[in-house]
């Protein structure tokens, strides 16, 4: 059973594993590969520290992450943002996604009337489980076409 809480500093060197594995795994040769590094862990464990994070527990470890926030780009306090989702590449197809962004969705709605999220273009793996949870292609994008943004109304 996947049980999700509110992730902490502790969780950073963790968090950072499965964010580097499922980049690489997920993306593949969409993106250069990243690797763990001090700096990441650091730059992770001020970031969950912030709040709007939480992980996700699988066989007593953490296999996965949400986090929210307002929305980046474009910058609009009034419009939320699923900034990072990612599952250990172990437990991919085991219902951790779904239950992490079923947690991001609840908090996304209790604060904000719309939400965003933006991900590579020519990446079905993402768009498909996206478009499963309720989100939309809005018809933006950035980075030379290379990421969409997708929407959902709460």
């Amino acid at each position: 059973m996947v049980t999700v809480r509110s992730a902490t500093r502790a969780d950073a060197t963790r968090v950072v594993q499965i964010y580097v594995d499922s980049w690489n795994d997920g993306f593949g040769d969409l993106m250069p590969s990243i690797e763990v590094s001090d700096a990441r862990i650091a730059r992770w464990s001020d970031t969950l520290a912030d709040g709007n994070w939480w992980v996700a527990e699988l066989d007593d470890t953490i296999a996965g992450f949400v986090g929210i926030g307002p929305s980046r780009d474009p910058i609009d306090p009034d419009l939320g943002e699923l900034d990072t989702i990612a599952v250990d590449p172990v437990y991919w197809r085991r219902g951790v996604g779904e239950t992490l962004m079923q947690k991001a969705l609840q908090a996304l709605a209790a604060t904000y009337p719309e939400a965003i999220l933006w991900t590579l273009a020519n990446y079905p793996q993402g768009q498909t489980f996206y478009e499963s949870t309720g989100w939309a292609l809005d018809g933006n994008s950035r980075d030379n076409g290379h990421q969409v943004s997708y929407r959902r109304r709460f």
